[in-house]
């Protein structure tokens, strides 16, 4: 993809290192800089539009709380209704949710029961895959409402922790798009 090539500097400039956060040994990839720049924000979100426009996707999920910040303008920019997955008990109403396991313990993440439906194809949109617990689960969520995933599009890989292993079985042949690879 040659105008990935072309927006990977801007992108990675744009990401901030923060060192020991939020323990000690922990290196944070923190995005902030990159939402500030309405420029490297455009390209970011257009790269991930295309990538939901190429999957066929009719819907954009996004996971708390990062990946509504991406997802919502992707939604927006590609034409497609927005999803939100979120923590266990923000969500009004009838929800579906999804326990997971942490490194030390775990979590849930619900959505809206009747948000998803058969007939939905629907690209996950997250900032970083780390250990791809969470999306994961959403993956689960998504195909316990009925509906299809088209893939997983994130901004940011963190290769060495092993969240493309594990996510490749549950994605069942959906592809897994990466704009960075760290």
């Amino acid at each position: 993809m040659t105008e990935l090539a072309e927006i990977t500097p801007l992108l990675l400039s744009r990401i901030r290192d923060v060192a020991d956060y939020p323990e000690p040994g922990v290196m944070f990839k923190d995005i902030t800089p990159l939402l500030a720049d309405p420029a490297a924000f455009t390209a970011l979100t257009d790269a991930l539009a295309r990538i939901a426009t190429e999957t066929g996707a009719t819907k954009i999920v996004g996971l708390e709380a990062r990946g509504f910040i991406l997802g919502a303008p992707v939604a927006v920019r590609a034409g497609l209704g927005f999803i939100p997955v979120r923590k266990a008990g923000k969500l009004p109403g009838a929800t579906l949710s999804q326990a997971y396991d942490l490194e030390y313990g775990s979590a849930e993440i619900e959505v809206h029961a009747e948000d998803l439906a058969a007939g939905d194809r629907v690209l996950v949109v997250d900032d970083v895959l780390a250990t791809g617990g969470t999306a994961e689960a959403s993956i689960q969520l998504i195909r316990r409402a009925g509906a299809e995933v088209a893939g997983l599009a994130v901004l940011m890989e963190l290769g060495f922790l092993g969240g493309r292993a594990r996510l490749e079985p549950a994605l069942s042949g959906a592809p897994l798009e990466s704009l960075l690879k760290v």
